[in-house]
């Protein structure tokens, strides 16, 4: 099997290696995993159709059973001289002959299993991200929930702005995950599609029922267009970029938790299980986990631009650039995010907030200016002669040690407006306009609405596979069972 009949020799050790890799047992089980899920998919088809003998079917699928069994430890080891996939269909062949084990790649090719293999791992990942993003979802609604009444200022330009609460803050992160998780949704659309059938490039003329596969592997349907099947890796791209721009919203609430988190803020406390001490200096708190979460962006950033690099260009058909090297640049980038994922949901649940001392500086931030230029307004004074009224008297305030602005205006400015008591959160409550913090159950409602629609999406792909793997699990025994254990190759019965 070392040969395809137009050819006889084979790359060198060296070549090879730097094609093929030099798999470890690991990643020998994790790509045949899923090469024999597919299999197991084509061989029941090919039997229904009656393209190959029920026979030989039942003994194929015996076989890589049993493979399966062991985690294909019998396969460890063996030269690969034209990779692995062909190294263990030469195998099949050494143990059930040529007449049985030959007959496996009948009605595909490489490209179309290739291109399969792709998208069940990436329909596992995709359905990854999503589960641990309506995860993180979850945990930053039900952080904002309880911590909706905490006084604190948000900044811009990192200057004391206006007066919110900290669930407030939290509910925006949570509304612009959902959307990051809606745009990985719409990213993996396509991968409802099975490209098992495409062929090499251009379909077969065996009638073959690609949507019999497609559903057994938890598809919707099979190819439309077998070029477009095996040349295509849009979704690949698309579903790195979507992960990327999830990536980047985690490092925005990363820089803003870290910091927070630090002495000079002091918003913030991480219990001891999600910070790291110094080697050198004892009295260090690092909240370092939130570096790795900001990190993670440009991990995944850096996938998409190798992999949209390597595409560029390429002819488009079946190509090593694309299918291979390209593919493979993408799946750290997708990894990184789904460990940034994981690190943001006990960064978000663990952090804790001082109360007092956000308070403290949304109160000696003067963040409630603002609110004192509108409270003129209603009073007839015109907005831009309200907002210098303020600013000056803001001015004075500082320069006299103070955040009292009365004596800072002139004579009854403030008549008639009370500035004592509780006023910071009667201001909070009063911002209830154009999505302020006042109306929080209002803008609570649509992410979490957005939340139940993201989780439904991939419980209902996960029930779609489940159903599929019973079913295909169901048309294997059924098929092994109805015919007898027939002798191998070596003259002894399995």
């Amino acid at each position: 099997m070392s040969g395809t009949g137009r050819l006889v020799g084979q790359p060198h050790a060296r070549t090879r290696r730097v094609v093929y890799g030099d798999p470890s047992p690991a990643e020998i089980a994790g790509e045949l995993r899923s090469t024999t899920e597919i299999d197991r998919a084509h061989l029941v088809m090919l039997a229904e159709r009656g393209i190959i003998d029920r026979d030989s079917v039942a003994t194929l699928l015996r076989c890589i059973a049993e493979l399966t069994e062991v985690n294909f430890r019998p396969l460890v080891g063996r030269p690969m001289p034209r990779g692995l996939y062909l190294m263990y269909e030469g195998y099949l062949a050494e143990r059930l002959g040529p007449d049985v084990g030959g007959v496996l790649h009948t009605g595909r090719s490489r490209n179309d299993l290739k291109a399969t293999v792709t998208a069940l791992r990436l329909r596992a990942r995709v359905l990854d991200l999503s589960e641990q993003a309506c995860r993180l979802q979850a945990a930053l609604l039900s952080r904002a929930r309880a911590h909706r009444d905490v006084l604190m200022p948000v900044h811009t330009h990192f200057q004391a702005a206006m007066p919110v609460t900290y669930g407030y803050y939290l509910l925006g992160v949570a509304d612009a995950i959902s959307r990051d998780v809606t745009s990985l949704h719409h990213a993996a659309d396509g991968l409802d599609v099975c490209p098992l059938g495409a062929g090499a490039v251009a379909g077969t003329d065996l009638p073959i029922d690609t949507n019999r596969t497609s559903t057994l592997l938890g598809f919707a349907r099979g190819p439309r267009h077998a070029l477009d099947a095996v040349a295509a890796r849009d979704v690949v791209l698309r579903v790195v970029a979507a992960s990327a721009g999830m990536a980047v919203t985690l490092s925005r609430l990363a820089a803003d938790l870290q910091l927070w988190s630090t002495t000079e803020f002091g918003f913030l406390n991480f219990p001891d299980r999600l910070v790291g001490g110094s080697s050198a200096m004892p009295q260090k708190r690092n909240a370092f986990l939130l570096e790795h979460v900001r990190a993670k962006a440009g991990r995944a950033i850096g996938a998409w631009t190798a992999a949209a690099s390597t595409m560029k260009g390429v002819p488009f058909t079946n190509s090593i650039e694309v299918g291979t090297e390209a593919v493979a640049d993408a799946w750290p980038g997708i990894e990184a995010v789904l460990d940034a994922l994981l690190l943001s949901q006990s960064l978000v649940t663990g952090a804790r907030p001082d109360q007092e001392r956000m308070r403290r500086r949304a109160e000696d931030g003067f963040t409630t200016a603002t609110w004192l230029s509108n409270r003129l307004v209603r009073e007839g004074v015109p907005f831009r002669r309200a907002h210098a009224l303020v600013g000056e008297a803001v001015r004075r305030a500082v320069e006299a040690g103070t955040t009292d602005l009365r004596p800072f205006g002139p004579p009854g400015w403030l008549a008639g407006i009370d500035l004592d008591g509780d006023d910071l959160e009667e201001v909070v409550r009063r911002q209830r306009y154009g999505g302020g913090p006042g109306d929080f159950d209002s803008a609570a409602a649509g992410p979490v609405a957005a939340w139940l629609r993201n989780r439904e999406w991939h419980l209902r792909w996960r029930r779609r596979i489940a159903a599929a793997k019973d079913d295909l699990a169901d048309a294997v025994r059924r098929h092994t069972a109805e015919t007898p254990r027939p002798a191998t190759a070596a003259g002894t019965t399995k």
